[in-house]
């Protein structure tokens, strides 16, 4: 696998070696040494996933305190625009965001370490997201940033109109209102 440090510290893109031939490909999802080798050690304790037609945006969702989540995400159907917030105060790139585009043609994986908030759009007529935790899922601690919050800036491709959002994300806090990590 190819390990890509993007230009936050402790976000990570990943391409995966592929071997294609008549019959179709086969590649390594995951390899815990080599994933550690490179970014670091990470208990990953549950796997999600989730479909989503054109337009559906997912974000910008994170869990507070001792139920932050680190991430190693992925699409396996369709193509997706992922974004990824710092919102650790002690960073020097706090409030700053990395995006990439994730795809079945693709394989490119994003890691996104705690004290992040994270969403992603679907590009596609439909989308496959799947995604490996490193803590299970606290209600009580979720919280989501609005989507097109303009302290974030955040360049999402589609026009808001084009976008089909849950009321939890229609109605996410400013950045500003936010729970940061330290």
């Amino acid at each position: 696998m190819n390990y890509i440090q993007t230009e936050i510290d402790g976000v990570w893109i990943i391409e995966p070696k592929v071997f294609t031939d008549p019959r179709g490909y086969f590649m390594e999802s995951f390899k815990k040494a080599e994933f550690e080798e490179n970014i670091g050690k990470v208990d990953f304790v549950q796997d999600n996933e989730s479909k989503s037609s054109f337009g559906v945006l997912r974000g910008l969702h994170y869990q507070k305190g001792e139920y932050s989540q680190a991430k190693l995400v992925r699409v396996i159907k369709g193509k997706v625009l992922d974004v990824a917030v710092d919102l650790r105060k002690s960073s020097p790139t706090f409030g700053r965001y990395v995006s990439v585009e994730l795809s079945e043609d693709n394989k490119r994986q994003f890691f996104i370490p705690r004290g992040f908030a994270h969403g992603f759009v679907v590009l596609s007529e439909e989308a496959i997201f799947t995604y490996k935790v490193d803590n299970v899922y606290a209600p009580q601690a979720e919280a989501s940033i609005v989507y097109n919050d303009a302290t974030l800036g955040i360049d999402w491709p589609l026009a808001p109109q084009q976008l089909l959002l849950s009321p939890k994300d229609t109605n996410g806090k400013a950045f500003a209102e936010a729970d940061y990590f330290e």
